[in-house]
Order: C-alpha cells, then sequence, then structure tokens
C-alpha cells in the first residue's frame, strides 16, 4: 500500500536564527506546541542524546514517543545566500525495535535574503505496520506543530523589534 509521508510546511516571518531558537529550545514546547506538549532530553540537545516526545493527538488522547537526535544543524548561510537549518530524529519504539514500524522526522528551515524562514517538516516511515501508526493523525500533528511555531517565532521577533 503507498500512501505519503506526513508533512507540513509553513511560511513564518521571523528571522531563521530566531525560528532555530524556539525549535532547539525544547523545554518550553508546552508554551506553544499543541502537538509536542513535553519534551525530555537532555540540555542543551545534542546529537546521538535520546528524546522522549510526549505528544497530544486531535482527539485528546496522548502517547510517548522515544526517539534519538540525529542530526542538529544550526543556520549557515550557502553560496546562493540561502541560509538553511535542519533537526531530524528517528524513532526508537518497540515498533522499531521489532522492524514493524521506523520512522525519521527531519525538520528543515530555510531563508531568502530579506524573505521569511520557512519551515517544513516530514516523517518518513517505513515497515510492515505504517497504517498503525497513523499517517493521517501525525500529519494532522505536525500542522499544529508548524502553526505553533509559526505563533511563537514570529511573537518573539516582535518584542525582540519592541525591546530595541
Amino acid at each position: 500500500m503507498t500512501y505519503e509521508h506526513p508533512s507540513a510546511s509553513i511560511s513564518i516571518d521571523a528571522p531563521i536564527e530566531t525560528v532555530w531558537r524556539v525549535m532547539i529550545e525544547t523545554e518550553a514546547y508546552a508554551e506553544w506546541n499543541p502537538f509536542v506538549v513535553r519534551v525530555e532530553t537532555a540540555q542543551p540537545a545534542a546529537v546521538g542524546n535520546p528524546i522522549v516526545l510526549h505528544v497530544a493527538w486531535a482527539g485528546g488522547s496522548r502517547s510517548r514517543s522515544p526517539e534519538r537526535i540525529t542530526a542538529l544543524e544550526p543556520p549557515v548561510v550557502g553560496d546562493d545566500g540561502v541560509a538553511a537549518a535542519r533537526m531530524a530524529y528517528v524513532y526508537e519504539g518497540w515498533p522499531a525495535r521489532l522492524g514493524l514500524v521506523r520512522g525519521v522526522r527531519h525538520q528543515r528551515l530555510s531563508q531568502r535574503p530579506h524573505g521569511p524562514t520557512v519551515y517544513e517538516t516530514v516523517e518518513e516511515f517505513s515497515g510492515p505496520l505504517v497504517r498503525l501508526a497513523g499517517p493521517e493523525r501525525v500529519a494532522d500533528g505536525f500542522r499544529r506543530h508548524a502553526h505553533g511555531l509559526k505563533k511563537r517565532a514570529e511573537a518573539d521577533t516582535g518584542e525582540c523589534r519592541l525591546n530595541h
């Protein structure tokens, strides 16, 4: 059976550095993130660290998702003038250990000069029981996460402007 990997994207009117800071300050997720309402990981976050995501599904149920951070690439401006950053983690729950459902979540930021920051996220699922992982509900969570990130980063940018 084929399906689309759960994904979401949004344009954020904030500098890439602001959006990145909000993304990696995982201890503050409960303040703005309606999908990942709590995160357990060592601070500061680092590649190789375990990370447990406490997820709130749209229907009201909650679950824990044990992951491991595989990429933390802060914003860097490329030769083309586009700034880019990336965070990724791999699912390590029992379905992954049994080879039934594997998942890697990528979160990418990009910003052209003087443009908005574009946030994109996708979960690359594989395995025989992917349908049971609920790709549609994950996509819904990603959309809620993206909107929360936008609201928080834009508010933080506005506060910075007021304080200068």
